[in-house]
């Protein structure tokens, strides 16, 4: 069976998905749940998923881990709340003890919004950090190329925290610069708590005219760098439906791992997300 490391759910009248906007997004304004995912999911074989946060906002979070708690495609959560503020571990805490709260693997914020490429390594950050990996859960990396510089500074200052990357870092596929992408990608997954999704790769992609062929030397590039059991498969879903449907991401990613071994790709489609996420 496939783990789906990353994926979303949203409900426009619970809240406004504040990051939708322009034409080209229009699609993704209406509502997505559970119920929208999982045919799809399961005729793609796919019977664990990791729901991710969208928005920052504390509320979502115990949302988020309630829907886990009451469906079971969903194994694990990462959730979102403010690193930076002063009683972080008591926070963290208090999340797990919600409803549904044992589903909380790990913490992301919208560090590709933050105008400074160095917020991650703020001291008021890193002490958020820190007490992310003391309450034994992971901090998902939601960044630009050009913030990769500071993931690695980050993931050298917390050995102790392993850092996922979401959607390889958001590398410019459309345009098919590779470069200084790549280098910063390598200089991350030198780092032994370091690990990265094959996901949101079509969506950087050209929407109409992408091919696996286009994805491959980003796959290639993150393999040669990661290795299959440090690397994990996330459609990012709904926001791929941009560009394609949830069965053609997965069948997309099937092609650009086709010539793995079975282990191998194991550890990709399932292993790696389990162990990572403690599924």
């Amino acid at each position: 069976m496939t783990v789906d490391a990353h994926h979303h759910v949203w409900d426009l009248s619970v809240r406004d998905q504040d990051w939708i906007k322009g034409p080209e997004l229009q699609p993704l304004r209406r509502n997505f749940g559970l119920a929208d995912l999982e045919p799809e999911a399961r005729a793609a074989g796919v019977d664990r998923t990791v729901l991710v946060q969208t928005v920052t906002v504390a509320e979502e979070t115990p949302e988020l881990l309630a829907l886990a708690a009451g469906h079971d495609l969903v194994a694990g959560v990462v959730g979102w709340t403010d690193l930076t503020r002063p009683d972080i571990a008591d926070e963290l805490s208090r999340l797990r003890e919600l409803p549904g709260g044992s589903f909380l693997k790990g913490i992301r914020h919208q560090v590709q919004g933050e105008p400074d490429p160095r917020w991650l390594l703020r001291k008021d950050v890193q002490r958020g950090l820190a007490a992310v990996a003391t309450a034994g859960l992971v901090y998902d990396l939601v960044v630009l190329p050009h913030q990769l510089p500071a993931c690695v500074e980050a993931a050298a200052l917390l050995p102790q925290l392993t850092f996922v990357l979401d959607h390889l870092g958001k590398p410019a596929i459309a345009t098919g610069e590779r470069e200084p992408w790549a280098s910063a990608l390598r200089a991350l997954a030198a780092l032994p708590n370091t690990v990265a999704k094959l996901s949101g790769l079509v969506t950087e992609a050209d929407h109409a005219s992408w091919t696996t062929a286009g994805l491959r030397p980003y796959t290639d590039t993150a393999l040669e760098a990661f290795g299959p059991d440090r690397l994990m498969f996330g459609s990012d879903w709904p926001v791929c439906t941009l560009a394609a449907t949830y069965a053609e991401v997965r069948t997309a990613m099937s092609e650009v791992t086709a010539d793995l071994g079975d282990p191998d790709r194991h550890a990709l489609f399932e292993g790696t997300a389990a162990a990572v996420y403690g599924l």
